[in-house]
This record gives C-alpha cells, sequence and structure tokens, in this order.
C-alpha cells in the first residue's frame, strides 16, 4: 500500500525509492530537530529532515483493519 512518510511516520520495513533503486528501511536513527536517519539493508543510508516527505511501500498485515494503529 502505497503512503506518504516523513521522519515521523516512516517505519521499519517502509520501501522507499531515492535516487534510484527501491531501498528498504532496515534500521532509524534519531537526530536533533526532528531528524532522522535510515539505514538500509546494503549499508546506505538517508538522513530525512523534518521538511522531507517521501512516498513508500508499506506490507499491510491482513489480521489488522487498515484504520487501527499499534
Amino acid at each position: 500500500m502505497p503512503v506518504l512518510v516523513d521522519p515521523r511516520t516512516v517505519r521499519c520495513g517502509d520501501t522507499i525509492l531515492v535516487g534510484g533503486p527501491a531501498l528498504t528501511v532496515e534500521n532509524m536513527t534519531l537526530l536533533g530537530l526532528g531528524a532522522r536517519r535510515l539505514e538500509f539493508g546494503g549499508g546506505e543510508t538517508f538522513t530525512m529532515r523534518p521538511a522531507t516527505a517521501l512516498w513508500a511501500s508499506r506490507k499491510v498485515d491482513p489480521r489488522r483493519g487498515r484504520g487501527k494503529s499499534g
């Protein structure tokens, strides 16, 4: 399911396009001033600033309702 993500809403497991191939977020580090460093499986990193918004593909668990969080 495509979702618009920013540093507050991005999750591990989200797949995003950053300058080329699709990359899956493996780990994240919270930085100062609302930024987040995303780490991908191949060792690549990307820093999302508070004003950054990207489209991501997110897998949805069919056992959960779409409107429920957690």
